[in-house]
């Protein structure tokens, strides 16, 4: 029989509507924010334009989903810290 390893780090490649959760959460506000703006205006020009930016960012957050390269920023922390004196050879100890 069979035996499986149950995958617990789920969560780290969850989509919702093809964005990760974290793209999600920013559309969320972004569509939150919207209503707001609907509901509190009374220009037809406004609407269509809240709308607009909407799609828009959802556009955008898809490609930078599908292409990460985009935003490749590296680690903001070095591999290995110490407090040695660089110098040109790099001899290891054991």
């Amino acid at each position: 029989m069979k035996q499986y390893e149950p995958y617990k780090n789920i969560r780290k490649r969850a989509v919702i509507f093809g964005l990760p959760i974290s793209l999600f959460a920013l559309m969320m506000i972004s569509v939150i924010a919207s209503l707001l703006i609907i509901i509190f205006s009374f220009s037809f020009g406004i609407i269509i334009g809240v709308i607009i930016l909407n799609v828009g960012l959802f556009i955008a957050l898809i490609r930078i989903t599908n292409n990460p390269q985009l935003f490749h920023f590296s680690k903001p922390f070095p591999q290995i810290i110490s407090n040695k004196k660089p110098t040109l050879f790099n001899y290891e100890e054991d």
